[in-house]
């Protein structure tokens, strides 16, 4: 192959009228990328969006909803697969019923609202979810006491038994805020009103 002749510029620097070097493919680093796109928003929930149960109910209502299930299961009647069953359907009950009657910095508002009570009649709420596992309203009154007051409160679950019985705390917790109570006639307090320093019984308290 004969040498260029001296003086001869290199193929890049040809001039208009010589060849035009091929175009090099763009590199890589030089292209423009594509910004990441905008980080999605935490979609609202959809218990959110229609106004579902608030965490700050969550274990007063298992407190309930785990003391009704123990009555149930201490008969020997229901199996340990129904009580799942009927332990979700309370639960989801009793967060549809409190939805709007929830007042944690007024816990005794609503108290009355929020009582699950069986006085010879069955409470609706109850035989409800119980429904979900095929148990009649006879069966309910056979398997549950035929006084029972469960009150469901911010901060508290309680319950008594009979007319006469002790009050006893299931769950009890310290609000984070003051709470206004003054002045508020609580369902508790009018169903103890002529009775002289009821006894209360402190059992299975969870503190948190």
């Amino acid at each position: 192959m004969a040498a260029a002749a001296p003086g001869t510029p290199p193929r890049a620097a040809l001039s208009k009228g010589g060849a035009e070097p091929a175009p090099q493919p763009e590199p890589l680093w030089q292209r423009p990328t594509t910004s990441p796109p905008p980080p999605v928003e935490p979609s609202m929930s959809q218990s959110q969006r229609r106004g579902g149960p608030r965490a700050d109910m969550v274990p007063e209502i298992a407190a309930a909803v785990g003391f009704v299930s123990s009555l149930l299961r201490t008969r020997g009647c229901v199996s340990e697969q129904q009580l799942q069953v009927f332990s979700g359907a309370l639960r989801e009950a009793l967060a549809e019923h409190y939805k709007h009657h929830w007042f944690p910095e007024k816990p005794f508002k609503g108290s009355g609202y929020r009582c699950i009570r069986i006085n010879h009649k069955m409470d609706p709420i109850i035989s409800k979810a119980a429904s979900q596992i095929g148990l009649s309203l006879p069966q309910l009154y056979q398997l549950l006491p035929s006084e029972l007051t469960l009150w469901v409160d911010p901060y508290e679950v309680s319950y008594r038994i009979g007319e006469d019985g002790s009050i006893c705390v299931l769950y009890e917790a310290t609000a984070t805020k003051p709470v206004s109570s003054y002045g508020m006639l609580t369902c508790k307090n009018q169903m103890m009103l002529g009775r002289t320093s009821p006894s209360k019984n402190y059992i299975m308290t969870v503190s948190s």
